[in-house]
């Protein structure tokens, strides 16, 4: 459907009124017969034509090719192969002088979380994390217990979270086949990001930007004949940079989730990369944010460390 057209300028807000349509409400207006409602699902939706194309929580997502968008001008260029100036048209020409945005979804509107479905077995899975120096052991208890699996559509190993009642809240998707892919499914609540959890509560936890340095550490407990089933070791789902002014920078939200959940922790251990953004999180900065929390500063803590 591409062609070859001379250069067309289109008003600016005209522009920014068609980057606002999102895909559900464009397909609920113009291709109802389009747009099939997921089976056992309150608000996810996927198309007639591409049923592993998800849509849900204002974001699209086509499982099957690895790629996704946010609006309707996305799908159009993306999924229908439109160039660019034909998507605009179309939306332009079906709706503006009447459309207006959706109400934008409530802060406090439960997520819903699309896992990718999960392949026969989880053999890719295993020999890229054995191959990584992930203990086997540990790899077969995390698929046992629903926190790890493999995708059936590109094999990536995927990472759950679960909240306090077991539900799974939280993906992070990492690819085994070589690539650099890695991305949290859509609707991830980073409040509930990977962990291994202490049989009894401690006074302790370890913090790792994400799963794979998690279950190397527990890894690294067992060769020293360590019980890692006895320490709580909770990701980040990755860190940010923090900023420059202390009080603009922000604790990762799963910490935060965590020590509200968990008042005897004391004690903070960090276990982060050695890059420039790991560097600066494990810096006095970033400790002191963690120190002046008020869900951690009024316990009687020894200090948040560094490992």
């Amino acid at each position: 459907m591409r062609t070859n057209r001379p250069y067309v300028q289109i008003d600016p807000d005209v522009l920014e009124r068609v980057r606002q349509i999102d895909l559900l409400s464009y397909l609920r207006e113009f291709e109802p017969s389009n747009l099939v409602k997921v089976k056992g699902t309150s608000n996810v939706y996927c198309t007639a034509e591409h049923d592993s194309l998800k849509i849900s929580n204002g974001k699209w997502y086509w499982w099957s090719r690895g790629f996704g968008g946010y609006s309707a001008l996305d799908y159009l260029i993306k999924v229908e192969e439109y160039d660019f100036v034909e998507a605009v048209e179309i939306l332009t020409g079906q709706t503006m002088a009447e459309w207006k945005p959706p109400p934008a979804p409530k802060k406090n509107e439960p997520k819903v979380l699309l896992l990718p479905p999960k392949n026969k077995d989880c053999n890719r899975v295993i020999q890229y994390l054995f191959g990584r120096g992930i203990d086997y052991q540990l790899i077969q208890e995390c698929i046992s217990d629903g926190t790890l699996y493999e995708s059936a559509d590109y094999h990536n190993a995927v990472f759950i979270g679960k909240d306090e009642g077991g539900t799974p809240k939280y993906a992070a998707l990492r690819s085994t086949l070589g690539s650099i892919f890695k991305q949290d499914a859509s609707g991830s609540d980073k409040r509930y990001s990977f962990r291994l959890l202490a049989g009894e509560p401690v006074d302790t936890v370890h913090l790792f930007e994400a799963a794979i340095d998690l279950l190397s550490y527990s890894t690294y407990l067992k060769c020293e004949g360590k019980d890692y089933k006895s320490e709580s070791l909770l990701s980040l789902s990755g860190v940010y940079q923090p900023k420059k002014e202390m009080k603009d920078s922000k604790i990762p939200i799963a910490l935060t989730t965590f020590l509200s959940a968990n008042p005897q922790i004391k004690t903070i251990v960090l276990h982060l990369d050695n890059d420039k953004v790991g560097r600066l999180c494990r810096s006095s900065h970033f400790i002191r944010l963690i120190l002046d929390n008020p869900v951690y500063c009024g316990r009687n803590r020894p200090y948040a460390g560094q490992h």
